[in-house]
Protein backbone atom coordinates (compact mmCIF):
# COMPACT_ATOMS: atom_id res chain seq x y z
CA UNK A 1 0.00 0.00 0.00
CA UNK A 2 2.62 2.71 0.70
CA UNK A 3 4.91 2.26 -2.47
CA UNK A 4 4.67 5.42 -3.12
CA UNK A 5 5.34 6.93 -0.49
CA UNK A 6 8.38 4.32 0.17
CA UNK A 7 9.81 5.33 -3.84
CA UNK A 8 9.88 9.17 -2.49
CA UNK A 9 11.17 9.37 0.87
CA UNK A 10 13.88 7.11 -0.67
CA UNK A 11 14.52 9.77 -3.23
CA UNK A 12 14.63 12.68 -0.61
CA UNK A 13 17.45 10.12 1.68
CA UNK A 14 19.37 9.96 -2.23
CA UNK A 15 19.87 13.55 -2.32
CA UNK A 16 21.84 13.56 1.07
CA UNK A 17 24.45 11.00 -0.27
CA UNK A 18 27.83 11.80 -1.68
CA UNK A 19 27.82 15.01 0.57
CA UNK A 20 30.74 15.16 2.67
CA UNK A 21 29.16 17.23 5.13
CA UNK A 22 25.49 17.73 5.83
CA UNK A 23 24.38 21.52 6.61
CA UNK A 24 20.44 22.81 7.68
CA UNK A 25 20.17 23.69 3.58
CA UNK A 26 20.91 19.94 3.06
CA UNK A 27 18.22 19.06 5.68
CA UNK A 28 15.67 21.42 4.73
CA UNK A 29 15.58 20.21 1.22
CA UNK A 30 15.03 16.78 2.21
CA UNK A 31 12.35 18.13 4.37
CA UNK A 32 10.61 19.38 1.36
CA UNK A 33 10.64 16.50 -0.34
CA UNK A 34 9.37 14.29 2.64
CA UNK A 35 6.56 17.09 3.15
CA UNK A 36 5.59 16.48 -0.25
CA UNK A 37 5.30 12.59 -0.22
CA UNK A 38 3.52 13.17 3.32
CA UNK A 39 0.77 15.19 2.06
CA UNK A 40 0.56 13.34 -1.59
CA UNK A 41 0.08 10.06 0.68
CA UNK A 42 -2.66 11.97 2.64
CA UNK A 43 -1.08 12.13 6.02
CA UNK A 44 -2.99 14.77 7.75
CA UNK A 45 -1.31 18.56 7.13
CA UNK A 46 -1.72 19.01 10.64
CA UNK A 47 0.68 15.91 11.79
CA UNK A 48 3.11 16.34 8.67
CA UNK A 49 3.17 20.18 10.68
CA UNK A 50 4.05 18.62 13.71
CA UNK A 51 6.20 15.81 12.65
CA UNK A 52 8.56 17.51 10.23
CA UNK A 53 9.68 20.10 13.19
CA UNK A 54 10.39 17.63 15.50
CA UNK A 55 12.44 15.82 12.49
CA UNK A 56 13.95 19.31 11.90
CA UNK A 57 14.82 20.03 15.88
CA UNK A 58 16.47 16.53 15.76
CA UNK A 59 18.67 16.43 12.00
CA UNK A 60 20.09 19.82 13.12
CA UNK A 61 21.66 18.88 16.39
CA UNK A 62 25.50 18.74 16.33
CA UNK A 63 25.62 14.79 16.46
CA UNK A 64 23.87 14.49 12.82
CA UNK A 65 25.20 17.50 11.56
CA UNK A 66 29.07 16.04 11.87
CA UNK A 67 27.99 12.44 10.77
CA UNK A 68 30.31 10.57 8.34
CA UNK A 69 26.69 9.29 6.95
CA UNK A 70 24.38 12.13 6.83
CA UNK A 71 21.97 10.56 4.83
CA UNK A 72 21.65 7.17 7.54
CA UNK A 73 21.71 9.91 10.11
CA UNK A 74 18.24 12.07 8.65
CA UNK A 75 17.08 8.32 7.85
CA UNK A 76 17.53 7.21 11.71
CA UNK A 77 15.88 10.64 12.67
CA UNK A 78 12.78 10.09 10.55
CA UNK A 79 12.05 6.41 11.62
CA UNK A 80 12.47 7.12 14.88
CA UNK A 81 9.92 9.49 14.78
CA UNK A 82 7.73 7.94 12.54
CA UNK A 83 7.49 4.98 14.92
CA UNK A 84 6.77 7.64 17.93
CA UNK A 85 4.05 8.76 15.98
CA UNK A 86 2.43 4.99 15.45
CA UNK A 87 3.20 4.15 19.05
CA UNK A 88 6.39 3.47 19.99
CA UNK A 89 8.38 0.64 20.22
CA UNK A 90 7.38 -3.07 20.50
CA UNK A 91 3.55 -4.79 20.28
CA UNK A 92 0.93 -2.59 21.90
CA UNK A 93 -1.00 -5.46 24.21
CA UNK A 94 -4.71 -6.11 24.32
CA UNK A 95 -5.80 -5.48 27.30
CA UNK A 96 -8.01 -7.94 29.95
CA UNK A 97 -9.44 -7.24 32.99
CA UNK A 98 -9.35 -8.49 36.25
CA UNK A 99 -12.36 -10.98 35.97
CA UNK A 100 -13.72 -12.57 32.86
CA UNK A 101 -14.99 -11.92 30.45
CA UNK A 102 -12.63 -9.14 29.50
CA UNK A 103 -14.87 -7.17 26.83
CA UNK A 104 -13.89 -5.25 23.82
CA UNK A 105 -16.11 -2.53 21.86
CA UNK A 106 -15.25 -2.53 18.13
CA UNK A 107 -16.35 0.85 16.68
CA UNK A 108 -16.41 2.60 13.35
CA UNK A 109 -18.28 3.84 10.74
CA UNK A 110 -20.17 1.40 8.79
CA UNK A 111 -18.38 -0.23 6.08
CA UNK A 112 -14.99 0.30 7.65
CA UNK A 113 -14.46 -3.36 8.30
CA UNK A 114 -15.55 -3.51 11.61
CA UNK A 115 -17.62 -7.50 11.47
CA UNK A 116 -14.66 -8.78 9.64
CA UNK A 117 -12.33 -7.06 12.15
CA UNK A 118 -14.60 -9.22 14.78
CA UNK A 119 -13.92 -12.21 13.59
CA UNK A 120 -10.59 -11.71 12.74
CA UNK A 121 -10.03 -10.58 15.98
CA UNK A 122 -11.54 -13.68 17.62
CA UNK A 123 -9.59 -16.26 15.44
CA UNK A 124 -6.50 -14.22 16.54
CA UNK A 125 -7.58 -14.88 20.66
CA UNK A 126 -7.85 -18.25 19.81
CA UNK A 127 -4.83 -19.31 18.50
CA UNK A 128 -3.50 -18.09 21.70
CA UNK A 129 -5.47 -20.11 23.59
CA UNK A 130 -8.26 -17.53 25.02
CA UNK A 131 -11.80 -18.75 24.69
CA UNK A 132 -13.79 -15.66 22.73
CA UNK A 133 -16.98 -15.50 22.42
CA UNK A 134 -18.83 -13.00 19.56
CA UNK A 135 -22.23 -10.70 19.49
CA UNK A 136 -23.50 -7.89 17.92
CA UNK A 137 -25.48 -5.18 18.87
CA UNK A 138 -25.90 -3.68 15.10
CA UNK A 139 -29.85 -3.77 14.56
CA UNK A 140 -29.76 -1.05 12.24
CA UNK A 141 -28.56 -2.63 9.77
CA UNK A 142 -29.96 -5.25 7.53
CA UNK A 143 -28.08 -8.84 8.18
CA UNK A 144 -25.34 -7.41 10.17
CA UNK A 145 -25.46 -10.16 13.17
CA UNK A 146 -26.19 -12.75 10.37
CA UNK A 147 -23.36 -11.46 8.77
CA UNK A 148 -21.22 -11.49 12.02
CA UNK A 149 -22.34 -15.25 12.30
CA UNK A 150 -21.43 -16.73 8.79
CA UNK A 151 -18.15 -14.85 9.06
CA UNK A 152 -17.74 -16.63 12.76
CA UNK A 153 -18.72 -20.02 11.96
CA UNK A 154 -15.36 -19.62 9.02
CA UNK A 155 -13.52 -19.57 11.72
CA UNK A 156 -14.79 -22.13 14.06
CA UNK A 157 -16.00 -19.71 16.23
CA UNK A 158 -18.82 -18.91 18.96
CA UNK A 159 -21.42 -16.15 18.43
CA UNK A 160 -24.13 -14.55 20.65
CA UNK A 161 -26.96 -14.53 18.49
CA UNK A 162 -30.77 -13.57 20.81
CA UNK A 163 -33.84 -12.66 19.75
CA UNK A 164 -34.88 -8.82 20.17
CA UNK A 165 -33.24 -5.53 18.80
CA UNK A 166 -32.46 -3.37 21.73
CA UNK A 167 -28.35 -3.24 22.02
CA UNK A 168 -28.47 -2.95 25.79
CA UNK A 169 -30.48 -6.11 26.24
CA UNK A 170 -28.47 -7.76 23.14
CA UNK A 171 -25.34 -6.96 24.92
CA UNK A 172 -26.44 -7.93 28.60
CA UNK A 173 -27.68 -11.13 27.39
CA UNK A 174 -24.13 -11.65 25.67
CA UNK A 175 -22.24 -11.12 29.37
CA UNK A 176 -24.66 -13.53 31.16
CA UNK A 177 -23.80 -16.73 28.28
CA UNK A 178 -20.06 -15.67 28.72
CA UNK A 179 -20.03 -15.90 32.32
CA UNK A 180 -22.33 -19.07 32.75
CA UNK A 181 -20.09 -21.05 29.75
CA UNK A 182 -16.44 -19.62 30.32
CA UNK A 183 -15.45 -17.29 28.14
CA UNK A 184 -12.86 -15.08 28.99
CA UNK A 185 -13.31 -12.42 25.60
CA UNK A 186 -16.51 -10.81 24.68
CA UNK A 187 -15.98 -9.00 21.70
CA UNK A 188 -18.91 -6.70 20.85
CA UNK A 189 -19.71 -5.99 17.10
CA UNK A 190 -21.57 -2.47 17.57
CA UNK A 191 -22.95 -0.32 14.91
CA UNK A 192 -22.29 2.11 12.28
CA UNK A 193 -23.00 4.73 10.45
CA UNK A 194 -22.30 6.26 7.33
CA UNK A 195 -21.36 9.48 9.14
CA UNK A 196 -20.25 10.27 13.04
CA UNK A 197 -23.91 11.24 14.58
CA UNK A 198 -25.52 12.32 17.97
CA UNK A 199 -27.47 8.75 18.43
CA UNK A 200 -24.46 6.37 17.61
CA UNK A 201 -22.45 8.05 19.81
CA UNK A 202 -25.33 7.65 22.40
CA UNK A 203 -25.53 4.24 21.85
CA UNK A 204 -21.94 3.51 22.07
CA UNK A 205 -21.89 5.30 25.42
CA UNK A 206 -24.80 3.29 26.75
CA UNK A 207 -23.46 0.15 25.88
CA UNK A 208 -19.58 1.21 27.14
CA UNK A 209 -21.70 1.93 30.46
CA UNK A 210 -23.24 -1.87 30.77
CA UNK A 211 -19.77 -3.48 29.60
CA UNK A 212 -17.19 -1.45 31.30
CA UNK A 213 -14.80 -2.35 28.38
CA UNK A 214 -11.32 -3.32 28.63
CA UNK A 215 -10.88 -1.86 24.95
CA UNK A 216 -12.61 0.35 23.30
CA UNK A 217 -11.29 -0.56 19.33
CA UNK A 218 -11.48 2.18 16.10
CA UNK A 219 -11.79 -0.13 13.35
CA UNK A 220 -9.90 2.27 10.45
CA UNK A 221 -10.57 1.76 6.54
CA UNK A 222 -6.66 2.77 5.06
CA UNK A 223 -9.19 3.59 2.15
CA UNK A 224 -11.23 5.97 3.90
CA UNK A 225 -9.10 9.11 3.24
CA UNK A 226 -9.31 12.10 5.47
CA UNK A 227 -12.86 11.03 6.67
CA UNK A 228 -10.85 8.52 8.81
CA UNK A 229 -8.71 11.20 11.11
CA UNK A 230 -12.11 12.99 11.53
CA UNK A 231 -14.31 10.28 12.65
CA UNK A 232 -11.53 8.47 14.44
CA UNK A 233 -11.07 12.06 16.45
CA UNK A 234 -14.66 12.23 17.00
CA UNK A 235 -14.98 8.74 18.64
CA UNK A 236 -12.06 9.48 20.60
CA UNK A 237 -13.83 12.75 21.95
CA UNK A 238 -17.00 11.08 22.72
CA UNK A 239 -16.23 7.47 24.01
CA UNK A 240 -12.77 7.11 24.78
CA UNK A 241 -10.49 5.04 22.35
CA UNK A 242 -8.18 2.82 23.43
CA UNK A 243 -6.12 1.59 19.96
CA UNK A 244 -7.02 1.22 16.82
CA UNK A 245 -7.01 -1.62 13.84
CA UNK A 246 -6.11 -0.78 10.69
CA UNK A 247 -7.69 -2.46 7.82
CA UNK A 248 -7.04 -3.07 4.11
CA UNK A 249 -3.90 -2.25 4.09
CA UNK A 250 -2.52 -4.92 1.71
CA UNK A 251 -4.68 -3.01 -0.63
CA UNK A 252 -3.25 0.33 -3.13
CA UNK A 253 -4.50 3.19 -0.85
CA UNK A 254 -2.18 5.56 0.02
CA UNK A 255 -3.08 5.27 3.42
CA UNK A 256 -1.44 8.12 5.37
CA UNK A 257 -4.82 9.14 6.41
CA UNK A 258 -5.71 6.01 8.46
CA UNK A 259 -2.04 6.35 10.04
CA UNK A 260 -2.61 10.06 10.80
CA UNK A 261 -5.25 8.70 13.12
CA UNK A 262 -2.88 7.43 15.37
CA UNK A 263 -1.28 10.94 15.87
CA UNK A 264 -4.84 13.03 16.16
CA UNK A 265 -6.43 10.76 18.49
CA UNK A 266 -2.99 9.99 20.47
CA UNK A 267 -4.00 6.33 20.76
CA UNK A 268 -1.66 3.11 19.53
CA UNK A 269 -2.40 1.14 16.23
CA UNK A 270 -3.13 -2.18 18.07
CA UNK A 271 -3.75 -4.51 14.81
CA UNK A 272 -3.10 -4.61 11.05
CA UNK A 273 -5.60 -6.38 8.75
CA UNK A 274 -3.45 -7.55 6.02
CA UNK A 275 -5.59 -9.88 3.76
CA UNK A 276 -9.15 -10.74 3.47
CA UNK A 277 -8.79 -14.46 5.03
CA UNK A 278 -9.89 -14.57 8.66
CA UNK A 279 -5.96 -15.45 9.74
CA UNK A 280 -5.10 -11.90 8.05
CA UNK A 281 -5.01 -10.04 11.18
CA UNK A 282 -1.39 -9.19 12.43
CA UNK A 283 -0.27 -7.07 16.23
CA UNK A 284 1.05 -4.14 14.24
CA UNK A 285 4.30 -2.98 15.08
CA UNK A 286 5.24 0.36 14.47
CA UNK A 287 8.92 -0.18 14.19
CA UNK A 288 8.28 -2.87 11.91
CA UNK A 289 5.89 -0.72 9.33
CA UNK A 290 8.13 2.19 9.42
CA UNK A 291 10.85 0.04 8.12
CA UNK A 292 9.07 -1.59 5.30
CA UNK A 293 7.57 1.85 4.05
CA UNK A 294 11.40 3.59 4.68
CA UNK A 295 12.60 0.77 2.26
CA UNK A 296 14.91 -0.61 5.21
CA UNK A 297 12.68 -4.14 5.07
CA UNK A 298 11.01 -6.27 7.58
CA UNK A 299 13.35 -9.62 8.29
CA UNK A 300 11.77 -10.44 11.61
CA UNK A 301 8.36 -10.68 10.28
CA UNK A 302 9.62 -12.86 6.97
CA UNK A 303 11.20 -15.05 9.61
CA UNK A 304 7.94 -15.40 11.36
CA UNK A 305 6.07 -15.96 8.00
CA UNK A 306 8.75 -18.57 7.71
CA UNK A 307 8.35 -20.20 10.72
CA UNK A 308 4.22 -20.47 10.30
CA UNK A 309 4.15 -21.70 6.93
CA UNK A 310 7.57 -24.48 6.73
CA UNK A 311 6.48 -27.93 7.58
CA UNK A 312 9.71 -28.36 9.21
CA UNK A 313 9.42 -31.97 9.20
CA UNK A 314 9.53 -31.60 5.45
CA UNK A 315 11.81 -29.26 5.73
CA UNK A 316 14.05 -31.82 7.45
CA UNK A 317 13.50 -34.30 4.95
CA UNK A 318 14.45 -32.36 2.13
CA UNK A 319 17.81 -31.78 3.58
CA UNK A 320 18.23 -35.45 3.82
CA UNK A 321 17.33 -35.93 -0.03
CA UNK A 322 19.74 -32.96 -0.50
CA UNK A 323 22.22 -34.92 1.00
CA UNK A 324 21.67 -37.66 -1.15
CA UNK A 325 21.82 -35.77 -4.39
CA UNK A 326 18.28 -36.21 -5.06
CA UNK A 327 15.83 -33.54 -5.85
CA UNK A 328 12.01 -34.14 -7.92
CA UNK A 329 9.56 -32.25 -9.03
CA UNK A 330 7.56 -33.00 -6.33
CA UNK A 331 9.71 -31.50 -4.03
CA UNK A 332 10.33 -28.60 -6.41
CA UNK A 333 6.26 -28.46 -6.48
CA UNK A 334 6.03 -28.38 -2.52
CA UNK A 335 8.86 -25.47 -2.70
CA UNK A 336 6.23 -23.67 -4.36
CA UNK A 337 3.25 -24.66 -2.33
CA UNK A 338 5.28 -23.43 1.15
CA UNK A 339 6.19 -20.11 -0.92
CA UNK A 340 2.70 -19.38 -1.36
CA UNK A 341 1.65 -20.26 1.65
CA UNK A 342 3.66 -17.22 3.39
CA UNK A 343 1.46 -14.72 1.58
CA UNK A 344 1.50 -12.44 -2.09
CA UNK A 345 4.90 -12.00 -3.24
CA UNK A 346 4.78 -8.56 -3.09
CA UNK A 347 3.92 -8.73 0.59
CA UNK A 348 7.05 -11.01 0.98
CA UNK A 349 9.55 -8.75 -1.44
CA UNK A 350 8.39 -5.99 0.82
CA UNK A 351 10.12 -7.12 3.67
CA UNK A 352 13.25 -7.12 2.08
CA UNK A 353 15.85 -5.09 2.86
CA UNK A 354 16.05 -2.49 -0.37
CA UNK A 355 12.60 -3.84 -1.89
CA UNK A 356 10.74 -1.62 -0.14
CA UNK A 357 9.32 0.06 -3.75
CA UNK A 358 8.29 -2.58 -6.09
CA UNK A 359 7.50 -0.20 -8.82
CA UNK A 360 8.17 -1.63 -12.19
CA UNK A 361 7.83 -5.19 -10.38
CA UNK A 362 5.54 -7.43 -12.11
CA UNK A 363 4.67 -10.07 -8.91
CA UNK A 364 1.58 -11.01 -10.15
CA UNK A 365 3.08 -12.44 -13.07
CA UNK A 366 5.08 -14.05 -10.53
CA UNK A 367 2.38 -15.68 -8.92
CA UNK A 368 0.22 -16.79 -12.29
CA UNK A 369 3.94 -18.79 -13.08
CA UNK A 370 4.01 -20.50 -9.95
CA UNK A 371 0.55 -21.42 -10.68
CA UNK A 372 1.31 -22.78 -13.80
CA UNK A 373 4.54 -24.54 -13.21
CA UNK A 374 1.71 -26.10 -10.36
CA UNK A 375 -0.65 -27.58 -13.05
CA UNK A 376 1.82 -28.57 -14.98
CA UNK A 377 4.04 -30.83 -12.34
CA UNK A 378 -0.02 -32.26 -11.28
CA UNK A 379 -0.98 -33.50 -14.46
CA UNK A 380 2.49 -35.43 -14.77
CA UNK A 381 2.35 -39.40 -13.81
CA UNK A 382 4.06 -40.23 -10.58
CA UNK A 383 6.83 -41.63 -12.44
CA UNK A 384 7.10 -38.49 -14.41
CA UNK A 385 7.66 -36.58 -11.32
CA UNK A 386 10.21 -39.01 -9.91
CA UNK A 387 12.38 -39.37 -13.43
CA UNK A 388 11.78 -36.38 -15.90
CA UNK A 389 14.04 -37.98 -18.16
CA UNK A 390 11.14 -40.29 -19.64
CA UNK A 391 8.99 -37.24 -21.13
CA UNK A 392 9.18 -37.20 -24.49
CA UNK A 393 7.64 -35.10 -27.02
CA UNK A 394 3.96 -37.21 -26.69
CA UNK A 395 4.22 -36.99 -23.45
CA UNK A 396 4.65 -33.55 -22.88
CA UNK A 397 1.39 -32.81 -25.04
CA UNK A 398 -0.56 -34.53 -23.17
CA UNK A 399 0.61 -32.39 -19.78
CA UNK A 400 0.37 -29.84 -21.77
CA UNK A 401 -3.13 -30.08 -22.24
CA UNK A 402 -4.00 -31.90 -18.89
CA UNK A 403 -3.10 -28.52 -17.15
CA UNK A 404 -4.36 -26.29 -20.21
CA UNK A 405 -1.15 -24.93 -21.21
CA UNK A 406 1.07 -24.98 -23.85
CA UNK A 407 4.27 -27.46 -24.84
CA UNK A 408 6.56 -24.49 -24.59
CA UNK A 409 5.20 -23.74 -20.92
CA UNK A 410 5.87 -27.57 -20.26
CA UNK A 411 9.34 -27.44 -21.83
CA UNK A 412 10.43 -23.98 -19.55
CA UNK A 413 9.04 -25.70 -16.57
CA UNK A 414 11.48 -28.53 -17.05
CA UNK A 415 14.49 -26.14 -17.74
CA UNK A 416 13.96 -24.31 -14.93
CA UNK A 417 13.62 -27.49 -13.17
CA UNK A 418 17.13 -28.73 -14.50
CA UNK A 419 18.90 -25.85 -13.01
CA UNK A 420 17.59 -25.98 -9.70
CA UNK A 421 18.50 -29.63 -9.71
CA UNK A 422 22.07 -28.80 -10.84
CA UNK A 423 22.33 -26.28 -8.12
CA UNK A 424 21.07 -28.52 -5.49
CA UNK A 425 23.18 -31.06 -6.77
CA UNK A 426 26.28 -29.07 -6.66
CA UNK A 427 25.30 -27.70 -3.14
CA UNK A 428 24.88 -31.34 -1.85
CA UNK A 429 26.49 -34.37 -3.71
CA UNK A 430 30.32 -35.28 -3.05
CA UNK A 431 29.96 -33.81 0.33
CA UNK A 432 29.66 -30.11 -0.72
CA UNK A 433 31.01 -27.64 1.70
CA UNK A 434 27.74 -25.20 2.04
CA UNK A 435 26.00 -29.04 2.73
CA UNK A 436 28.07 -29.67 5.47
CA UNK A 437 27.30 -26.61 6.94
CA UNK A 438 23.67 -26.97 6.66
CA UNK A 439 23.62 -30.25 7.93
CA UNK A 440 25.99 -29.49 10.68
CA UNK A 441 23.59 -26.73 11.89
CA UNK A 442 21.04 -29.86 12.37
CA UNK A 443 22.18 -31.84 15.24
CA UNK A 444 19.96 -34.75 14.26
CA UNK A 445 21.58 -35.53 11.31
CA UNK A 446 25.42 -35.19 12.53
Amino acid sequence: MFETLTEKLQGAFRSLRGQGTLTPGHVEGALREIRLALLEADVHFRVVKDFLERVRVRATGEDVLRSLTPDQAVLRVVRDEMVSLLGGEGVVRLETGSRPPSVVLITGLQGSGKTTSAAKLGRWLVNRGHHPLLVSTDVHRPAAREQLRSLAGKAGLEVHHPEGDDPEAILRSALSEARAVGHDVLLVDTAGRLHVDDELMAELARLKGVAAPTEILYVADAMTGQDAVKSADEFHKRVGLTGLVLTKLDGDARGGAALSAAAVTGRPVKFAGVGEKVDDLEPFQAERMVSRILGMGDVLSLIERVEEAVDHEKAEEMVRRLRRSEFTLEDFREQMRQLRKMGPLDQILGMLPGMGSLKGVDTEAGEREMKRSAAIIDSMTPLERREPSVINGSRRKRIAQGSGTTVEDVNRLLKQFAQTRKLMKNMGGGGGRAMKRLAARLPQFR
